[in-house]
């Protein structure tokens, strides 16, 4: 069986891919910028391991002998489903391979726009580390004593909010129902704004979701809160988040998503002082890459035996 890998793969991981795969998988990995050589490989594949660059309804059709698209990761709103349906191709994802790795740098770009690291990191390498403008940390404060708000409350707000707790915060969480034994306290979404200093986003990107943090959210925020968005870029209006972070409506921003990826150097977000960006890489460690492996080869082996397979998106 032959599966292409469309991933910007390090050494060391192809290294552990060769390891991992049976002789009876051969997967060829293809750079996410060689567009070209994709088209070739795809030809003749079976599985496209997906992480981010669409697959789009010209990628599917192009691929007869597709039998499955197996995400890296959870959104499979980078896929076009319909097309997939339409040309019998099944479409699997991964739900928790990634959940510690995105918790961690949620909590890190918490941390990081909340003490202000990126403006001391640069101030300190510039020799200016103690002779910072007398206001410069006016704006920086801690965890502990906050209320964060947590939208969405899945595999990853599920291991964030007992370290929240630990450190001291209040945590509430909004979901279509309340959870059972979830560490927070249930609100709805709007009560959640205006209750919240820091609103972490963990929902997937639907119709639904769509820009569900624009004018009219932001107005709802506490002045002075912070928005993190780990999930989806285009769960976020960026031209009402620009607005609301001049202003001072929002104090600032930890992003490891944007709405255009990758992000352009001309993105308004990225001059200010009070954004703290990463360039939606909050999955990807050696131990999620390790955990994916796993799943992905077991489901090329349930393809290969006729067997059900796990995490089917659409059959």
């Amino acid at each position: 069986m032959k599966a292409v890998l469309q991933f910007r793969a390090s050494a060391g991981f192809q290294d552990r891919l060769r390891q991992l795969s049976p002789e009876w998988l051969h997967i060829v990995v293809v750079d996410e910028g060689d567009k070209a050589a994709f088209a070739l490989e795809m030809r003749d594949a079976e599985v496209l391991l997906h992480v981010l660059e669409p697959v789009t309804a010209d990628v599917i059709a192009a691929a007869p002998k597709l039998k499955l698209i197996h995400k890296i990761g959870v959104g499979v709103n980078t896929i076009d489903l319909d097309a997939a349906r339409a040309h019998g191709v099944a479409v699997a994802n991964m739900p928790g391979t990634n959940s510690q790795a995105v918790a961690e740098i949620t909590l890190a770009l918490l941390l990081a726009t909340l003490r202000k690291i990126v403006v001391l990191d640069r101030a300190t390498r510039q020799g200016k580390g103690w002779s910072l403008d007398r206001d410069a940390l006016d704006g920086a404060g801690e965890v502990h004593g906050r209320t964060v708000g947590l939208v969405g409350y899945g595999e990853i707000p599920r291991r964030l909010a007992p370290v929240l707790l630990a450190l001291g915060a209040r945590v509430c969480y909004t979901s279509r129902t309340p959870k059972p034994n979830a560490a927070g306290e249930w609100q709805e979404f709007p009560e959640l704004l205006r209750a919240s200093d820091v609103v972490s986003l963990h929902v997937p990107l639907t119709p639904e979701t769509e820009r569900m943090m624009n004018r009219t959210t932001f107005a709802q925020m506490k002045p002075g809160s912070v928005l993190i968005n780990t999930a989806r870029g285009g769960l976020v209006d960026e031209a009402a988040l620009l607005d609301a972070l001049q202003s001072g409506q929002l104090r600032g921003a930890g992003l490891d998503v944007l709405a255009t990826e990758p992000a352009p150097a001309t993105n308004p977000l990225l001059q200010l002082e009070n954004v703290v960006v990463t360039p939606h890489v909050a999955w990807l460690t050696p131990e999620t890459l390790e955990r994916s492996l796993h799943v992905a080869v077991d489901n090329c082996d349930r393809l290969v035996q006729g067997l059900p397979l796990v995490n089917q998106v659409i059959p």
